[in-house]
């Protein structure tokens, strides 16, 4: 159930040359129980005084079940953007309003695939990251998970190495990074040129196997989806969210 509290910024790093993860606590002490998946809001005002909000998915790799302490996000930079001038200006130990957790874009339990196609670009991996240890217990059970993640070049590539990590460790889930302008210096097994729609066929699709997450750009999720549906999946095992930059 959704719920308003303030946040206070605790941590701050950037991931790339125009994205920021920023680690957040609740004001008031509480834990932040969501599902894997889910957006929280930030609320704030325009100089002239209108108030607006921006939703950033929940990052933070918890135990997938448990509420959690500390509340992760990826921003990226937008020209102009009021919530990057707010995000990237605020201090350590600054307070922001927000609300949530909001959203459906989470793993169902009473699905029966036997392979998870998660598609994603820029910070639409954000709630993958969030999902690993629901994962984790997926390839646990035989199932098998592909991560195709698409970026310009690999400093665009948001908690690469995690995913890299987490796919060494964890037999059955597969990172595919996708660059579409700059292959790697030392390119990976897994690397796959172009965007990352086009990297799909190379899985090879089937409605009797394959549920499908698409997060992030409006086109690759479009696009995707328009391949998915061509492929036999029915509309109700792929599922979408789109991020769209706001100023």
């Amino acid at each position: 159930m959704a719920e308003s509290f303030q946040l206070r910024l605790a941590d701050s790093r950037m991931l790339a040359p125009t994205v920021r993860h920023l680690a957040f606590e609740r004001v008031d002490g509480q834990p932040l129980a969501f599902v894997p998946g889910q957006f929280l809001q930030i609320h704030f005002h325009y100089e002239d005084g209108t108030a607006t909000k921006r939703s950033y998915s929940v990052g933070t790799v918890g135990d997938g079940a448990s509420p959690v302490m500390r509340i992760e996000i990826a921003v990226s930079y937008v020209e102009g953007g009021a919530a990057t001038r707010l995000l990237s200006e605020l201090p350590i130990g600054g307070v922001i309003e927000a609300s949530g957790p909001y959203g459906r874009f989470c793993l169902q339990p009473g699905d029966a695939n036997g392979r998870y196609l998660l598609l994603a670009t820029g910070t639409g991996v954000t709630p993958y990251r969030a999902m690993l240890p629901q994962l984790a217990e997926l390839v646990k059970q035989g199932r098998e998970v592909a991560l195709l993640y698409g970026a310009r070049n690999e400093a665009e590539l948001l908690y690469g190495e995690e995913f890299e990590a987490f796919a060494q460790a964890h037999p059955g889930f597969s990172f595919y990074g996708c660059l579409s302008r700059q292959p790697r210096a030392v390119p990976r097994p897994n690397d796959r040129p172009g965007h990352v729609q086009h990297a799909l066929a190379g899985l090879a699709p089937a409605a009797e196997r394959d549920i499908a997450y698409l997060c992030g750009n409006p086109n690759m999720v479009d696009a995707a989806f328009a391949a998915l549906k061509e492929a036999g999946l029915p509309v109700a095992h792929i599922r979408r969210e789109k991020y769209v930059s706001s100023r």
